[in-house]
C-alpha cells in the first residue's frame, strides 16, 4: 500500500525536475540571445601611421554617428568600402586597406552601429547594417564623386551589403563565407558547439531574436536579395568551413544573377580568408577590382 502511494509522488517529482531542467534551459536560451546581439563597443584608437589615413564621421539615415578611417587614393582609380564581420570593428579590415591602398584605391572602413567606436543598441547580423552600408555609399559618392566603388564585405558585412538592396550604389562586391538564412546560420552553430542536438535549439533561440530585436527570422535571409544585386559579384567561401557550410556557399552563387565568379578556398574554415591565403588573395581580388572599377 505504502509503495502504491509513493507512486504518484516519485511521477510529480520527475515532472517538477523535468520543469525545472525545461526553465533553466530556456533562460540559458534566453540569456545566449542577449549575448550574442550585446554590443561590442571599443575604443579602436588611431590608424596605423602607415596607413595616413584620416578619422570620419557622417550619419546614418536615423542621424547616429558612423565613424571610420579614409585612406586617400589615386584620382580616377576607384574607392573599396571594407565591411566587417559580427563582433569585429574595421581594425579587422585594415591588412585588406593596406593592399588596396599600395595598389592606388582610396579606402573606407567603418564600424558598424553597435561596434567599434559607432553608438548603438545591438548586433543585428546585417539587417539594420544595411543601413550603415548605404549611408557609407552614400558618404563615398559625396566625397568622391564620381569614382567607381567597390565593397569587401565579410560575413556580417556581405549579409549587410546584401540586405541593403536594391540601394547598393557600387560597381563590384567582394562577399566573403556569407550565411544564407539566419536559421541556418544558427542551426550549424549550434551544431558545432552542441553537436546533433544542437539545431533543435534553433528555433527557440531564433525566438528571442524578435523579443529581443523586434526581427523576425524570415527578414534575414540575404539568399532571397543576392539575386537583385546587379554588379559584379566575387563570391568566396572556405570548403571546410562549419559556420557557412559549402552548401550554403554554392546555394548562394546559383541565387546570385551575373555576372558572377566563385572562389572556393580549399581547407579554410570560417577564418580571415585573407589571413589564410595571403598573396592569393590579393591577386584575386585586385584583379576582380581592376576589371570592374579601373577606367580603361
Amino acid at each position: 500500500m505504502m509503495e502504491a502511494r509513493s507512486r504518484p509522488v516519485r511521477f510529480l517529482k520527475v515532472l517538477l525536475s523535468l520543469a525545472s531542467i525545461a526553465i533553466l534551459g530556456l533562460v540559458g536560451l534566453w540569456f545566449a540571445g542577449s549575448l550574442l546581439i550585446a554590443p561590442a563597443q571599443t575604443i579602436v584608437g588611431t590608424p596605423p601611421s602607415d596607413l595616413s589615413a584620416q578619422a570620419v564621421v557622417f550619419s546614418d539615415a536615423a542621424g547616429e554617428p558612423i565613424h571610420g578611417w579614409l585612406i586617400d587614393g589615386a584620382k580616377g582609380q576607384g574607392v573599396v568600402l571594407l565591411l566587417h564581420g559580427v563582433r569585429a570593428d574595421r581594425r579587422a579590415m585594415i591588412n585588406r586597406a593596406r593592399f588596396l591602398h599600395a595598389a592606388g584605391y582610396a579606402v573606407l572602413l567603418i564600424d558598424f552601429q553597435g561596434s567599434g567606436e559607432s553608438p548603438g543598441n545591438a548586433i543585428t547580423f546585417g539587417y539594420r547594417e544595411a543601413a550603415d552600408v548605404k549611408a557609407s555609399l552614400q558618404y563615398l559618392h559625396q566625397r568622391l564623386p564620381g569614382e567607381r566603388v567597390g565593397i569587401i564585405g565579410t560575413s556580417m558585412g556581405g549579409a549587410a551589403t546584401i540586405l541593403a538592396e536594391p540601394e547598393v550604389d557600387a560597381d563590384a562586391v567582394v562577399l566573403e563565407q556569407v550565411y544564407p538564412t539566419i536559421r541556418q546560420a544558427t542551426e550549424d552553430r549550434l551544431a558545432i558547439h552542441l553537436g546533433p542536438m544542437g539545431p533543435w535549439l534553433a528555433p527557440i533561440l531564433l525566438a528571442t531574436l524578435h523579443a529581443h530585436l523586434d526581427i523576425y527570422p524570415d527578414q534575414l535571409r540575404p539568399i532571397d536579395h543576392i539575386a537583385h544585386l546587379t554588379m559584379s559579384k566575387l563570391l568566396i567561401v572556405g570548403d571546410r568551413d562549419r559556420d557557412t557550410t559549402i552548401a550554403e556557399s554554392y546555394a548562394m552563387f546559383h541565387a546570385a544573377t551575373g555576372p558572377k565568379e566563385l572562389w572556393v578556398v580549399h581547407g579554410a574554415r570560417h577564418v580571415d580568408l585573407y589571413g589564410y591565403v595571403g598573396a592569393d588573395y590579393q591577386v584575386r581580388v585586385l584583379d576582380f577590382f581592376d576589371t570592374w572599377l579601373r577606367r580603361k
